[in-house]
């Protein structure tokens, strides 16, 4: 298995195909659409078990939503996004479950912790109607999807897996379907808070920090599991790799390049990167210093994007 350190599977894949050198992954199709001059949509669908283990991840739906200058982003930008979000969850939702399922909502991650805490700032803002349905259904208009959310905090403030908190609610509540949002890795400095991915596969929390939790899917809580996840943070080697393939671009274009930059340049030096940067056990996530505004876009955009889809 590759050193992947990324949650983003089209990353894997474009990973997996630099080291083997191969335009094409056997099990894997993808599907590319610009939506605006700020918006591109990337589908990724894992068709097989060679796909599988190519990228580590497993059969299933990837959509990777990239939104450009999210930082300055104004209303209309939010809006735009959130559409886009709307129209490819209910895709989705409509091949996993009815019209009228309902549907548990968890924002996953540590609210204390800035860049960890998309998934229950999100939940905060999910219009939930399980209730109203149940106790004042006058109130409610006719065909409003029961919609129920949560927020299960970290295992480090709780004592318990966050799959066990769910599962939980899930034997109780019985819902047909959970969404799950959560702060992923990427191997890309640009993709921090401005790519969204929602994959029908579920989740597992961590797992590209080298933090794994328990798995959260549908083998593990027996409905289907859509994850929606935003990268908030990198590596430092992924920040200086990505700085020096920018440093030996600009010397190529100023025609200083030799040999051995172009070699270079061809090169996936992260492996190199990080281990010149580790000291001893520690290695170093970053994260920019506008993760804040970054953060409170992403809320409104998931958050639009949920409560239209469902």
């Amino acid at each position: 298995m590759y050193n992947f350190r990324t949650d983003l599977a089209n990353e894997r894949r474009d990973i997996y195909q630099k080291a083997n050198n191969i335009s094409q992954i056997d099990g894997i199709e993808t599907t590319q659409e610009e939506v605006n001059e700020k918006i591109r949509i990337e589908r990724v669908k894992i068709t097989n078990e060679n796909g599988e283990k190519a990228i580590g991840k497993p059969k299933g739906n990837y959509i990777t939503i990239d939104i450009k200058k999210l930082k300055v982003a104004t209303e209309d930008d939010i809006q735009q996004a959130s559409e886009v979000v709307t129209k490819e969850l209910k895709t989705i939702l409509e091949a996993h479950i009815g019209g009228q399922d309902e549907i548990l909502v968890a924002g996953l991650g540590n609210i204390y912790v800035t860049p960890d805490s998309l998934g229950p700032k999100v939940i905060n803002e999910v219009d939930v109607t399980r209730h109203l349905i149940k106790y004042l259904p006058q109130y409610v208009e006719e065909g409003t999807r029961p919609v129920c959310a949560v927020a299960p905090g970290v295992l480090g403030t709780t004592g318990i897996e966050t799959m066990e908190i769910l599962k939980g609610i899930i034997d109780n509540v019985k819902p047909k379907l959970l969404i799950v949002i959560d702060a992923l890795a990427s191997r890309s400095i640009d993709r921090i808070s401005s790519t969204i991915q929602i994959a029908d596969t579920g989740i597992v929390p961590g797992a590209g920090v080298y933090n794994k939790r328990a798995e959260i899917s549908e083998e593990t809580l027996g409905i289907p599991v859509i994850a929606m996840g935003i990268p908030t943070a990198v590596e430092t080697a992924v920040l200086v790799n990505d700085a020096l393939d920018i440093f030996i671009t600009k010397l190529q274009n100023e025609a200083k390049s030799n040999d051995y930059l172009n070699n270079l340049k061809e090169q996936d030096n992260y492996e190199e990167v990080k281990e010149a940067l580790n000291v001893g056990d520690y290695n170093m996530i970053v994260t920019p210093k506008e993760i804040d505004d970054l953060i409170e876009n992403m809320k409104d955009i998931i958050a639009r994007g949920i409560n239209f889809a469902v």
